[in-house]
């Protein structure tokens, strides 16, 4: 798994200065709030998903932008992904320790918003 930010801050129990440019928390937080990372999060929040079942649980996401996101997801830390051997190759998505502590206040803000909409603005 790669460590990433999460690794740095940790070993050296030192804050990031994320508004500084060479942050590496900020390339995190790029790519936790991209357009389809905080999907990604959420969907994987209660269990891990192969590809295809992220892809259709976010409707709207390509599969290109969904392997961009989710490679980066992995990078971060965020997300691990296993690969079973078969043909085609079964891949499977999750959260990590990591990723479920960074999705935990998105899932919270998601029901939030959820919550205070009217029905007939929900779509």
């Amino acid at each position: 798994m790669a460590g990433g930010a999460q690794t740095g801050q940790a070993e050296t129990g030192k804050r990031y200065d994320v508004f500084h440019t060479d942050c590496p928390a900020r390339d995190v937080v790029d790519h936790v709030t991209s357009r389809w990372g905080i999907w990604v999060l959420i969907s994987l929040r209660s269990k891990g998903l192969r590809f295809y079942e992220l892809r259709e649980s976010i409707q709207g996401i390509s599969e290109k932008m969904l392997a961009q996101t989710l490679r980066a997801l992995v990078q971060d830390g965020l997300v691990w992904r296993e690969v079973e051997p078969t043909t085609p190759p079964q891949v499977t998505y999750g959260l990590t320790e990591f990723g479920r502590d960074v999705g935990e206040p998105l899932t919270e803000l998601f029901d939030r918003i959820t919550r205070r909409l009217s029905p007939h603005s929900a779509g």
